[in-house]
């Protein structure tokens, strides 16, 4: 009685005729239960269109305008293929078989669809400024009472939020779910890499998908592999160490990513010496600028709005800030060069040089690392490793992935990315007239050229 109770509520969330996305990654998105599309229909959902899913690196890649809108409906498709394949193939017969409960479904494709709607403008450099964290933020969404998406998952149920909300956590006690949207493969990163390959017009980031779906499995401790898919599993793993080092990596998109950090550095610098023009900039970032922001203040920004901020500070009086919204508006990258043991010694020197110059170094020179970009390689043995990929074999016993790859053994633990030094392009210019760097500058620029370690 108690399963035909569940089920017929189960029931109650399905649309009488199913609704279809068109997607250039999935070819058509599946709209079943009511829920999903009240979800979709929100205006913090629909805030995520206003969101680029790449930031800085359209300007890379021009064809990387895609938002995190379409990533987020997305990852909720490949959740709901999971979803289908596991309640056709290892439907639970006993409640300690260890294999999926169907009645956890909405559950993961609710938290899959939502997982990213925490995300702020330009998500991770206004992370780093104004010290937000878009996966507090999600949780935060999905379980206030102000929220449209709180509102339309207390529909199921008065726990329901909460339960979504611990998907995101990592905390929600059916690891096969957590798995799901937060692991080593997950539904989330198999449709970032995908679509994000697809918009940036490369190639790096394709993978069998079709294939990793059927050899996935659930068991008691989460989500494995057959050991017969080990090469499609293979496959992914290469196509994600390929899109850092092509695309998410790229050093043009890291300069970019510099520009609108001292942007917003210097604007906040501005407000505290109290001479940052009050105008509409002012009033949107005012609250965290104070750090004093609520819920509503963080949901009204979008890249957009920070846009026009940028082009109102373009017109400013403050020379560094109208300076920097104007290269970031217009696409003028700084130039950047590899850093290494034998020439970090020179950036004092350079940074001296580049003030010398007109260029105060505190905007315009940093030092930037793609390690500490929202992007991890696979690395089971690393300090804080994320959940291992596990492949099962014939005998139902499991084995890490990388222990029986060959092609993962030797990527896994790598330290991927480089460490790059970013200046002002003009400090490039010929016929220069600031006699004093050349020699200074032309022996380091010397230095990588013989080592081929200049990049422009």
């Amino acid at each position: 009685m108690k399963e035909e109770i569940t089920i017929n509520h189960y029931n109650d969330q399905l649309l009488p005729m199913e609704k279809v996305l068109r997607d250039p990654i999935h070819n058509y998105i599946y709209i079943q239960h009511k829920v999903i599309l009240d979800l979709i229909n929100t205006r913090e959902f629909q805030r995520l269109r206003r969101i680029k899913q790449l930031g800085t690196t359209s300007y890379t890649f021009h064809g990387a305008e895609h938002s995190r809108f379409g990533h987020s409906v997305g990852v909720y498709e490949i959740a709901r293929k999971i979803c289908d394949l596991f309640q056709r193939n290892y439907s639970s017969k006993t409640s300690d078989d260890g294999l999926w409960n169907d009645e956890d479904r909405l559950v993961a494709l609710c938290a899959a669809l939502l997982h990213d709607v925490g995300h702020g403008a330009y998500s991770h450099t206004f992370e780093h400024i104004f010290e937000t964290d878009h996966e507090k933020m999600t949780q935060l969404i999905i379980t206030s009472p102000e929220t449209e998406i709180n509102q339309v998952l207390k529909q199921v149920s008065d726990d329901f939020p909460q339960k979504v909300a611990s998907v995101i956590a990592k905390t929600y006690p059916n690891k096969q779910i957590v798995q799901m949207i937060s692991s080593q493969i997950d539904a989330d990163r198999m449709d970032y890499l995908l679509r994000d390959s697809y918009f940036t017009g490369t190639n790096y980031g394709n993978f069998d998908l079709n294939r990793i779906l059927r050899v996935m499995r659930p068991y008691k401790d989460g989500i494995a592999f057959n050991f017969s898919g080990m090469h499609a599993v293979e496959d992914y793993v290469v196509s994600r160490f390929q899109m850092y080092q092509q695309v998410y990596f790229h050093p043009v998109s890291r300069s970019m990513e510099v520009i609108l950090n001292s942007l917003l550095k210097r604007a906040k610098y501005l407000y505290e010496q109290h001479k940052l023009p009050q105008n509409y900039a002012f009033e949107m970032l005012k609250p965290f600028f104070d750090n004093d922001f609520t819920l509503d203040d963080y949901l009204s920004l979008d890249d957009g709005i920070l846009n026009t901020c940028f082009s109102i500070w373009s017109h400013c009086d403050d020379q560094i800030l109208k300076d920097l919204s104007s290269r970031f508006l217009n696409r003028k990258p700084l130039k950047s060069v590899k850093v290494n043991l034998q020439t970090r010694e020179l950036l004092p020197k350079l940074k001296m040089l580049i003030e010398e110059a007109g260029f105060d170094p505190v905007y315009y020179s940093a030092t930037n690392d793609s390690f500490d970009l929202p992007y991890d390689s696979y690395n089971p043995n690393s300090k804080k490793p994320q959940t291992q990929i596990e492949l099962m074999q014939s005998d139902g016993s499991l084995v890490e992935l990388s222990s029986v790859s060959e092609l993962v053994s030797s990527i896994s633990g790598k330290i991927l990315g480089d460490e790059r030094f970013f200046f002002p392009k003009e400090m490039l210019a010929k016929g220069n007239q600031l006699e004093i760097f050349t020699p200074v500058y032309q022996e380091f620029e010397n230095y990588l050229h013989n080592d081929r370690l200049i990049f422009p």
